[in-house]
């Protein structure tokens, strides 16, 4: 006996009107993911999502799927005083090649990274720096707070994760103090990177007068594409003339390590001098986003030059970008690589152009080494980044397992002269969708030190070879190939 329902025919009505509405809705969402122009793998494969997969393909479209690089997330026509920005990059960019700080040939050969970065981000080419690196935790949170506690004017700092705990404690003592000796203190947090952190903390802060705000808040449950898009940053400026920028955040774990993984290994850098005045130009960008306020007093930016020569470009790159300008640079320095180019990155899920450049490096007999971890933190984006392991060994790529603990560092050395530190990680999430933060270094001295630290953690890893490798079992094979599917979202 079959049981049948006999509907209202109100409610009959109602699901046909639902239904074409629905049609209408996917119809036109299919549209603008053609129109946007993108990969035409994305493309096809959200299309695919849109269609076979109602209502959930839908909703996965709006809050991972939408781009907002070719419509920016928000415009910087009200920042008018800082067009003198753009005016500084055009006039080095014309007469970089008679730069009096490009006069060692071995600075000069990447001068196509400096031209290039000039052009797509305005990064400006700062020569008067002392840069110093700080290794782990316990080194940079003691430089950090000590610089700080030093502050006489104002604080501007800028993180992805800020999580109650020790160094989240002694932070907001610091900053609570220097709010009642009259500092000017800001604070950038993220919403979802953050969400750890307990309304007391932001209350503490706020009551002594400390001015602190969320990056694109998100309340779930409310649909909403802003969780895909987050200020990855790390950045601290103290009275524009000292700043911080690197792959640390303020949870105990960046010092005390990672249970069943073990210590963990970071890199972060403190800048003095011109390059501190280029970190405060992003943070107080951010700040206009997040509230709307325009930041431009002269002492914000002092340009104050430091005694030693270092030369340095801060680039930052996000959605509300032109260009992905740090996943450029990237390709730029990789493909003009002559001799070596050596590769740290906690998530290493490369995009199509990154994972050509190092192909062609690798078999045009440059020197190219990469280091992940042995251990994640995360299971799905450590079989992502082991999906790319075989193509690239097979090109000649060697890659190294660090056993030594958990290794967060995110820089990159090529040919000895030039170096890169600071948020992104060699991923699709960093060059696409993350709010990032690099500084470009054309310093042998710095480069070197880099270099030195990182053949240390290659004495605490396990070469990969090729013969190896592929003796894993299927049971890995598929899931590495089910993770890359997701690699856009990891």
């Amino acid at each position: 006996m079959i049981l049948t329902i006999n509907w209202p025919d109100y409610l009959v009505h109602f699901f046909e009107v639902l239904g074409i509405l629905y049609a209408i809705t996917i119809f036109a969402t299919v549209m603008i993911v053609i129109l946007e122009n993108r990969n035409p793998l994305k493309t096809i494969s959200w299309i695919l999502v849109l269609i076979l997969l109602p209502v959930f393909g839908f909703i996965v479209y709006m809050v991972f799927g939408q781009s907002f690089r070719k419509r920016k997330m928000f415009s910087l026509k009200e920042l008018g005083d800082l067009k003198w920005l753009h005016v500084m990059s055009q006039d080095q960019k014309l007469h970089l090649e008679k730069s009096r700080l490009l006069k060692d040939e071995r600075i000069h050969e990447k001068k196509n990274v400096m031209t290039l970065l000039l052009n797509n981000s305005k990064a400006l080419l700062t020569g008067y720096n002392k840069v110093k690196i700080l290794n782990d935790g316990e080194e940079t949170f003691s430089s950090i707070y000590k610089a700080l506690r030093k502050a006489k004017d104002h604080i501007h700092l800028e993180y992805y994760i800020i999580e109650d705990g020790q160094l989240a404690s002694e932070l907001m003592d610091i900053l609570v103090q220097k709010a009642k000796d009259g500092v000017e203190v800001r604070v950038i947090y993220d919403d979802v990177g953050s969400w750890k952190l307990s309304k007391e903390y932001v209350n503490v802060l706020r009551q002594a007068g400390v001015k602190i705000h969320a990056f694109l808040p998100v309340r779930f449950p409310i649909l909403t594409s802003r969780v895909n898009y987050r200020n990855h940053r790390k950045i601290i400026v103290i009275d524009g003339k000292v700043a911080f920028v690197g792959g640390l955040n303020f949870a105990d774990r960046y010092l005390h390590g990672i249970p069943d993984i073990g210590h963990w290994r970071d890199t972060h850098l403190k800048v003095s001098g011109e390059a501190a005045s280029s970190l405060q130009i992003v943070f107080l960008i951010d700040w206009y986003f997040v509230r709307q306020e325009v930041l431009l007093d002269k002492k914000y930016l002092p340009y104050k030059k430091a005694k030693e020569k270092c030369l340095l470009q801060i680039t930052a790159s996000g959605a509300d970008s032109d260009w992905a300008s740090i996943m450029q640079a990237y390709f730029s320095a990789i493909t003009s690589a002559k001799q070596n180019v050596y590769i740290s990155s906690p998530y290493f899920m490369p995009n199509s152009s990154i994972l050509m450049a190092l192909k062609t490096a690798a078999m045009s007999g440059v020197d190219v080494r990469i280091l992940i971890p042995e251990k994640s933190d995360s299971y799905m984006t450590y079989w992502g980044t082991l999906s790319y392991i075989d193509e690239l060994l097979e090109a000649g790529v060697r890659f190294y397992f660090y056993q030594g603990g958990f290794n967060h560092s995110k820089i990159m050395m090529v040919d000895g002269i030039m170096a890169t530190v600071g948020t992104a990680n060699m991923d699709v999430r960093s060059f696409e969708q993350n709010f990032e933060v690099n500084a470009l270094i054309y310093d042998e001295n710095t480069t070197m030190e880099l270099r030195m630290r990182y053949l240390e953690d290659l004495e605490q890893s396990e070469e990969m070879k090729l013969d190896r490798w592929r003796s894993r079992s299927r049971k890995q094979r598929i899931k590495e190939s089910m993770a890359r599917l997701f690699t856009p979202l990891l």
